[in-house]
């Protein structure tokens, strides 16, 4: 553009930019200042994303973080090519940017992480966001109980960048505010995905749980491949796939099995307990379980066998030679046996001894008396996590039988309540 037209745009910029840095202070301007940048935005400020960008060296990410924001966004959702060193720009705003005021503007805040996620995943860069967008998650957070757009981008790029311990940040929340369900079912894969990968497996199967068990009135494909990994999850720690809750959907219910119908198969192979058996299962449907991403965690269930197939003895004998062991669970020869059994003993998943002159492993009850200080201490702190959470959960539950909404779908006002006068509860059930 040039002439007239270039000179009327950079005129106007101008003036925008300088409202930015006059309204910027207290939260009357900056009130002010939002009407402002609301009317000036549209596709007008997107179709000059190339002119926008010059301005954002005279805003400060932290001072200006309003109306940087909009200027930002605006040049993110452009489409236009804006070089490698805006992706440092996107950076330095979601590491400085002030909270109280990109708060304002969450829809945009979000569109600027996702912009910024896809980037970094579009150079094949993945760590380059994880931090970025750590802080992110708590500037736009109003709680740590909040669950944002942010979180499940934040936890691809962690699992991206094999940076499983950076998940924990969010992960170890405890999450009781959900305003869109595809946010918690992709908080519960990805954050299961993630704890598979720190071999947390009980972790792993409470989020992959929350995923299969959530409200849905159709199937999604995040809850279907959250079901095939809870079912693989499920066989690795606990041997068997539990039945469904009664509060899981119907719709779950009747359709996630044909949907996982290998999976399933699986299951009920690895329930007969013949290792053979399952491995040539695996075998002959390796390509299926690969093309589903989860032919690592299908060998890891393949490899549990053993493991269950021991703890299996240990409820029939007291003693057992290793060559018996061997023999019974398909092992090759008793060495091998014999250091399945020592780093079973290792993770706590069996009580043994191993007599190395003879080759006898002699079975012993569980040595906990629960009487340590440490298990004390355990207990105490299980307790108290508990109650708080019984507390919070009975909030909860006061709040939602006060809902309008929901006393409506339930059909339990009984006409007790008036409810033009609940226009400012916050609708977040789903």
């Amino acid at each position: 553009m040039t002439g007239p037209a270039a000179t009327t745009l950079m005129e106007s910029l101008e003036a925008l930019v300088a409202h930015i840095q006059g309204l910027s202070g207290s939260p009357e301007e900056v009130a002010h200042l939002h009407s402002l940048l609301k009317q000036a935005d549209g596709d007008s400020l997107r179709s000059h994303a190339a002119a926008l960008v010059p301005f954002l060296a005279h805003l400060s990410p932290a001072a200006h973080s309003l109306g940087y924001l909009y200027l930002l966004e605006a040049c993110a959702t452009s489409g236009a090519n804006l070089g490698g060193d805006f992706l440092v720009t996107m950076a330095d705003f979601l590491t400085a940017c002030s909270a109280a005021q990109i708060r304002l503007a969450p829809d945009k805040f979000f569109n600027v992480c996702r912009v910024f996620k896809d980037q970094v995943m579009l150079i094949n860069a993945p760590i380059r966001g994880v931090a970025p967008l750590r802080a992110a998650v708590r500037k736009i957070q109003a709680s740590p109980e909040q669950l944002t757009p942010v979180h499940a981008d934040y936890l691809l790029l962690c699992l991206l960048a094999k940076q499983y311990k950076a998940g924990l940040s969010v992960l170890e929340d405890d999450i009781f505010e959900v305003d869109q369900p595809k946010d918690l079912f992709l908080y519960c894969y990805y954050g299961g995905m993630i704890y598979i990968g720190l071999k947390k497996f009980p972790k792993a199967l409470e989020l992959l749980h929350n995923a299969v068990t959530a409200p849905m009135s159709s199937l999604n494909a995040i809850a279907v491949e959250a079901y095939k990994k809870y079912i693989l999850v499920s066989l690795i720690q606990n041997g068997q796939v539990p039945s469904f809750p009664k509060y899981t959907s119907s719709t779950a219910q009747r359709n996630l099995k044909n949907y996982a119908q290998m999976y399933v198969e699986l299951s009920t192979c690895y329930g007969n307990g013949r290792y053979t058996d399952l491995e040539t299962f695996v075998e002959s449907n390796a390509a299926v379980f690969q093309s589903d991403n989860n032919l690592g965690l299908v060998k890891q269930v393949l490899s549990s066998m053993y493991k269950r197939n021991i703890q299996r003895l240990t409820q029939t004998y007291l003693t057992l030679s290793l060559e018996d062991i061997a023999r019974s669970v398909q092992l090759d020869t008793p060495r091998d046996a014999e250091m399945h059994v020592l780093r079973m003993i290792e993770d706590g998943e069996i009580h043994a001894t191993i007599n190395q002159k003879d080759g006898m492993v002699s079975f012993h009850e569980d040595p906990e008396q629960y009487k340590s200080v440490e298990m004390v201490e355990h207990i105490d702190t299980s307790i108290q996590r508990l109650t708080a959470l019984s507390k919070k959960l009975a909030s909860i539950d006061e709040n939602m039988s006060c809902d309008p909404t929901y006393l409506l779908k339930t059909g339990r006002d009984n006409r007790r309540f008036d409810y033009d006068d609940f226009d400012s509860v916050p609708h977040k059930y789903f």
